[in-house]
Formats: structure tokens, C-alpha cells, sequence
């Protein structure tokens, strides 16, 4: 079995109504104040390549939100072409919004299946801050167009994607755990605790 075949994970952050809350200041001091191997964990639920978690991780501490997200975006812009296929390797198909009709399935299982069997990985897009009927016609729209890319187009692309899924599943840990952010791990720690996490 391979990591993209996993069950209960999910590619696409759904945050629709919790995307105005601010970080919490005690959860960025925890992010700061946990030990590094704890942190690069979680980290690698938000993006699973492990130079990202590290460099993130390895740069503590962070004075506020701004930096950490900055510091997040920096480094998945410097992803090598195997940290590139490390993370999206891990990535799953996203899943369709709740209410999505049999028809948008059967339309969207062919498109990812074109997608996987030209580019050699799921389809990743972020949806964070799109409503769920937003949400479905992104999806479409963007599957589409990036069929249409040449291999090289599209990892460009889907750099750019995983980026943006890093960013938005890293402001979900700092709003705190439980806000529609789907890590890879179930168990996975859900926000940084003063105590490790089992």
C-alpha cells in the first residue's frame, strides 16, 4: 500500500468558518517552547518533507505568526525536486464537499484518474477559505486546466499548491486543534501541548 492510498487523509483544509480567528499567542509559544522532534512531527502533518519540518522547526523561535508563516513559505519555495515528490507522495485525492451529487463523483474519480496516471501523483489543490460550493467548482475547474500541462508546468503548479496547503494547514495548528485541518495521522498532534502528545 502506498502512502497516497492511506485512508482519512485529506489534501484539502476545509476552515470556512473559522478563518478570521487569530492565532492564539500561547499556542505559538508552545509551537516555540516544544521539543524540536515533537514539533518536526506535527510539522510534517502540514507538509510531509522532511527539510520543510526541519528548516521550520530548526529556525525557533518565531515572534509571531507572521514570521512562522513567512518562514513556511520561504522554505516550501525551496523544495528540491525529491523534497517535491517526498511531500506529494504523501498527498491524497481531496475530497469532494458534503451534498456533492453522484454525477460531480463519477466526473471527478475519471479527471483524478487521468491526473494520477499522466503526472504519477494525486491531484492537490487548496481550497482553504472557499465555501463548499465554491469549493467543488475549483476543483473541477482547476483538475481540468492542469491536465492540460506538460509534466514540468505542472510541478511547478503543484509546488505552488503545496505551498499554500502548508501555509493554511500551519494557520489551522496555530488557531488550535479541532478546526477542519486534516492531518495525514489521525493521531497526529492536533496542536502544539506543553506535554507530549500520545
Amino acid at each position: 500500500m502506498t502512502p497516497t492510498h492511506l485512508p482519512g487523509r485529506v489534501a484539502i483544509p476545509s476552515l470556512p468558518e473559522q478563518t478570521r480567528t487569530p492565532p492564539s499567542q500561547n499556542t505559538l509559544e508552545s509551537f516555540n517552547a516544544t521539543p524540536a522532534d515533537e514539533v518536526r512531527q506535527t510539522l510534517l502533518t502540514c507538509l510531509h518533507s522532511a527539510r520543510w519540518a526541519h528548516r521550520i522547526a530548526d529556525h525557533r523561535p518565531y515572534p509571531d505568526a507572521e514570521s512562522l508563516l513567512a518562514a513556511s513559505d520561504e522554505a516550501a519555495y525551496d523544495l528540491t525536486p525529491a523534497d517535491l515528490a517526498q511531500a506529494l507522495a504523501w498527498e491524497t485525492l481531496p475530497a469532494l464537499p458534503e451534498g456533492a451529487y453522484s454525477a460531480a463523483h463519477t466526473a471527478l474519480s475519471a479527471a483524478y484518474a487521468a491526473y494520477e496516471a499522466k503526472f504519477g501523483h494525486a491531484f492537490i489543490i487548496c481550497l482553504y477559505g472557499l465555501s463548499h460550493t465554491e469549493a467543488l467548482d475549483h476543483v473541477l475547474a482547476g483538475i481540468r486546466s492542469r491536465l492540460a500541462n506538460d509534466p514540468e508546468e505542472e510541478r511547478v503548479v503543484a509546488a505552488e499548491e503545496l505551498r499554500r496547503l502548508a501555509r493554511s494547514r500551519l494557520i489551522a495548528r496555530l488557531r488550535g486543534a479541532g478546526n477542519g485541518a486534516t492531518g495525514h495521522n489521525k493521531a497526529a498532534h492536533g496542536d502544539w501541548p506543553d506535554t507530549p502528545a500520545h
